[in-house]
């Protein structure tokens, strides 16, 4: 026995559908605003009128040579190997401030000490997780910032 198809069953068929649709877009943009990090700059106008600076910064950055590469040893405290075209880079003052992607834990604010020929070790230790690392490593007047991610 076959049963007739209906405009009540049409309609049963285009809510569910539908519902299905909404019920997906409320669940991904609830999800989307609880994760949201916070804005990237204060005022984009000002920062646009930044970036030439910004540039030059990078330009004399690169025309330093140095590598500085990060990582995380056992007891998940940061590792830096920072060396010139000469050689190590001894005699820097490194620092860095690690953030959650997220937001979600508060800032880590890292001291490092020298461990070595061109070796620096944070005295603290990251959390578990992942963290951007803003690394900056000074050495009289001259610069290098970077960012990293760690996990």
């Amino acid at each position: 026995m076959t049963r007739r198809f209906t405009g009540r069953h049409m309609l049963a068929i285009m809510l569910g559908f539908f519902g299905v649709i909404v019920a997906v877009n409320l669940s991904m943009a609830t999800v989307a605003a609880r994760t949201f990090g916070g804005k990237v700059v204060e005022n984009s106008y000002v920062a646009g009128q930044q970036f030439n600076g910004w540039l030059a910064e990078a330009r004399a950055q690169e025309r330093l040579g140095w590598s500085t590469p990060i990582g995380l040893d056992a007891e998940r405290r940061v590792t830096l190997m920072a060396a010139t075209t000469a050689g190590a880079l001894d005699g820097a003052q490194v620092a860095a401030v690690a953030r959650h992607p997220l937001g979600r834990a508060p800032d880590v604010t890292l001291a490092f000490r020298a461990d070595g020929p061109g070796r620096y070790v944070s005295t603290g230790s990251l959390p578990a997780g992942r963290w951007q690392v803003q690394l900056e490593v000074r050495r009289g007047s001259d610069v290098k910032r970077q960012i990293d991610i760690l996990s």
